[in-house]
């Protein structure tokens, strides 16, 4: 196989599934195209605790890319990347394949951050990989023990819900405030939640390292138990700082509102593995960029203008109560109950379906 590409979106993240999605519709570009992805599906995030409460079946959840790919002509590539060279547009995959094209997309995701000393008496599972995730999860299924979460935000706040049914105890540890960020309202309906359910909340608990079975916050034990699932926020994934290209100093590739790189013109990047000024990670974001992102890829192939990424200033959060129904917040409203947990599934649903061609 000749390794060379006019284009190549290297990971499956929202972003790069918008473009995909765009192409789909007819405005795929000319030229050799190819998707790099580690697995053949790409797991959409938003149903992820609803999968883990029994709501839902993992073909539900996930998007087949060799069909989506063979529909819009695009090569599907399954590998996974240890590196990037910019100066010759390449990537390197694990099983030692070097791949190189005139540009480059990247929609790598993020990892969440590992505290010191991880995987000594205790299991460690990290949210992302999703894939890995789950397999790690159904392992633990099989002879469920009291666990903890680490992370406050919506991901982890939604895992506690979604799991504590599953598990003898859970205990959910926050290095701030419980959903930090959002309206005070929305966390308050949260936390009441966490208590309903029988989750133990502890907030302003910054782990930092693990020493056999105890969790550590400085020299204080944090907790102690045998399993924690890892829902910190975003950490870089680590040879993106060593690749030649321009990162923030957490690891980040920096872009303008083009979404190109700053030090490289002929490389992009969006969602959570890319840096474009106070912009959030979280999908909702990542899922606007994509739009942005097919026209601009479009326009560098034939050599016309590229058009820029405007974030919005409010967005929607949708948080799923692990019983069918969600918490909702836009623009300092807040509600909960049934009704919204239907809309949420609906558009979660629509999602997936725009991506595999079905109405």
């Amino acid at each position: 196989m000749n390794g060379r590409f006019d284009l190549l979106l290297a990971g499956a993240g929202h972003a790069h599934l918008g473009v995909l999605r765009l192409w789909l519709n007819g405005q795929r570009p000319k030229g050799r195209i190819a998707l790099v992805s580690e697995g053949p599906h790409a797991w959409y995030s938003g149903m992820l605790p609803g999968l883990l409460a029994g709501l839902y079946r993992p073909e539900q959840c996930r998007i087949p890319l060799q069909a989506l790919c063979t529909a819009i002509d695009v090569e599907l590539l399954q590998g996974r990347l240890l590196g990037l060279d910019p100066t010759s547009n390449s990537v390197e995959l694990a099983d030692g394949r070097h791949l190189s094209a005139t540009w480059l997309s990247l929609n790598l995701g993020s990892q969440p951050r590992v505290p010191r000393g991880a995987g000594a008496a205790l299991e460690v599972l990290p949210v992302k990989p999703f894939e890995a995730f789950l397999k790690g999860w159904e392992l633990w299924q099989q002879a469920p023990q009291a666990l903890a979460i680490l992370g406050g935000g919506a991901a982890g706040v939604e895992l506690a819900l979604a799991l504590t049914p599953l598990v003898p105890a859970l205990t959910l540890l926050s290095s701030t405030q419980v959903l930090v960020g959002h309206p005070p309202a929305l966390r308050k309906r949260a936390v009441r939640r966490l208590a309903e359910a029988g989750v133990v909340v502890r907030e302003g608990i910054a782990v930092d390292a693990i020493d056999g079975d105890a969790l550590l916050a400085g020299n204080q034990v944090a907790w102690r138990g045998g399993r924690v699932i890892l829902a910190t926020g975003a950490s870089a994934l680590p040879w993106l700082g060593s690749s030649g290209l321009a990162c923030d100093k957490r690891g980040f590739v920096t872009v303008g509102k083009t979404l190109q790189s700053l030090s490289h013109r002929q490389v992009f990047a969006a969602g959570d593995c890319a840096s474009l000024g106070a912009t959030p990670r979280s999908g909702v974001y990542a899922v606007r960029q994509g739009p942005v992102l097919a026209a601009n890829l479009s326009a560098a192939l034939s050599g016309s203008p590229l058009t820029l990424f405007l974030p919005q200033r409010r967005s929607l959060a949708l948080l799923a109560d692990g019983q069918g129904g969600a918490m909702l917040s836009w623009a300092g409203f807040t509600a909960e109950g049934e009704l919204l947990g239907w809309w949420k599934d609906r558009l979660d649903r629509a999602f997936i379906s725009r991506h595999i061609g079905k109405p």
